[in-house]
């Protein structure tokens, strides 16, 4: 099993390559939860996220005839990036296998880092079993994205930039898909701070450690659901479940609409660009998934920051709609000059603001006189929803939300 002494070596063999990314305080999160919130920003890592940490860990302890054969592995984009960096700042030649519908913005940011990228499979299960077909093909070493102790290793160096940035933590709340993030930063924190609390957070569509810990054995999921590709996997590893029943707390799971609202905070409030993946710790804290006394230290880490933009478009629209700020409507009006005009005048006394009205009078739902109308609308809050609904309805309007 991963031991304290391999993150330590690990930090030395890191060092060049990868940051020792902020930890700050958020008094905006502080306030919102009663707790003293520091974030580790592993989103202002190279490549954007922590995977660089164990890919270069592991690169560093090839052997000359395995540099010289090269690598290969499957990612669904952070680990791609992390391995294909790693493996180019070192003249190793890296093949990538990932899923057919990883984000073009982590395949491309992939291939600028110098790796042949091959896109195979629905998942991350179907693109690895690929890359080890590679790898038994052309005698490549496969570079594990999460069940191997080098790669826990480096990630575990996280662990110990926060005990030295943060000494008095109490809670580390830490991303989980493979499991090799929270292995590592769990060995290092544990080793040195038994006491101190690591919580596992998980999507609720690819919950498979949670699962695991309850049934006291791995399974595999049949299939993943969740906006948060990064944490996308059917199973976590071996290696990586002894040590999650070992030295992590507790896990817990968030669903997809707090995971968006989550990166909305973290957009408009902190000014931060995070992934779903990264954004699941501040989303369990937040929506009070686990136990919080008042005034304790929590660090959420924020392990990535990769989002493609249309991904992003979609997030933000649905924290957008999760916290009242954005509606959609639809009602039916009389087709006469006016009819329009005094909607809008509700829309307006109330400080609705338009982004888009729909006329349709071929409706198959309504009168021959009658036109049916569709509004986007920019709201305040869910107190203004219910605000502006009631007032309509109370002047004869018929509202279906649509969003």
């Amino acid at each position: 099993m991963l031991e304290y002494a391999d993150v330590l070596s690990a930090r030395e063999r890191v060092s060049e390559t990868s940051r020792h990314t902020p930890l700050e305080h958020s008094y905006t999160y502080s306030d919102m939860t009663g707790a003293d919130v520091n974030l580790k920003l592993e989103n202002f890592q190279r490549t954007g996220a922590f995977k660089i940490r164990g890919a270069t860990n592991r690169i560093a302890t090839l052997s000359a005839t395995e540099k010289e054969a090269g690598v290969v592995t499957a990612s669904a984009g952070n680990h791609a990036q992390g391995v294909a960096l790693a493996a180019t700042r070192v003249g190793v030649d890296a093949t990538i296998v990932m899923p057919e519908n990883a984000p073009i913005s982590k395949v491309k940011a992939t291939e600028s880092y110098g790796a042949q990228v091959v896109l195979d499979g629905r998942d991350y299960a179907e693109a690895a079993d690929r890359a080890h077909e590679i790898e038994r093909e052309e005698g490549r070493t496969y570079v594990h994205a999460f069940d191997d102790e080098y790669v826990m290793a480096g990630q575990g160096t996280i662990g110990l930039e926060i005990l030295e940035d943060c000494p008095d933590v109490q809670t580390v709340v830490v991303p989980i898909g493979g499991g090799g993030l929270i292995s590592g930063i769990a060995t290092a924190i544990k080793a040195e701070h038994p006491d101190v609390r690591v919580i596992g957070v998980q999507a609720e569509g690819a919950s498979s450690a949670a699962s695991s810990l309850e049934k006291g054995e791995r399974i595999t999921l049949d299939a993943v659901d969740t906006m948060a590709d990064g944490i996308a996997t059917r199973s976590i590893g071996e290696g990586t479940f002894a040590v999650i029943e070992e030295r992590v707390d507790e896990v817990v799971t968030v669903s997809d609409p707090e995971i968006a609202m989550a990166v909305v905070y973290l957009l408009e409030r902190s000014k931060t660009l995070v992934e779903g993946a990264g954004a699941v710790p501040l989303a369990a804290l937040l929506f009070e998934k686990f136990d919080v006394e008042a005034g304790e230290t929590v660090v959420p880490v924020i392990s990535g920051g990769n989002i493609d933009l249309n991904t992003l478009t979609t997030v933000v629209m649905r924290g957008l709609v999760e916290t009242g700020r954005y509606l959609k409507i639809r009602t039916v009006l009389k087709d006469r000059p006016g009819a329009l005009e005094d909607l809008l005048a509700v829309l307006s006394a109330y400080r609705a603001n338009i982004y888009a009205i729909q006329h349709d009078r071929t409706s198959r739902d309504i009168g021959m006189s009658d036109t049916e109308v569709e509004i986007d609308l920019e709201t305040r809050g869910h107190e203004h929803v219910a605000e502006l609904i009631d007032a309509m309805e109370e002047r004869g309007y018929a509202v279906d939300v649509l969003v």
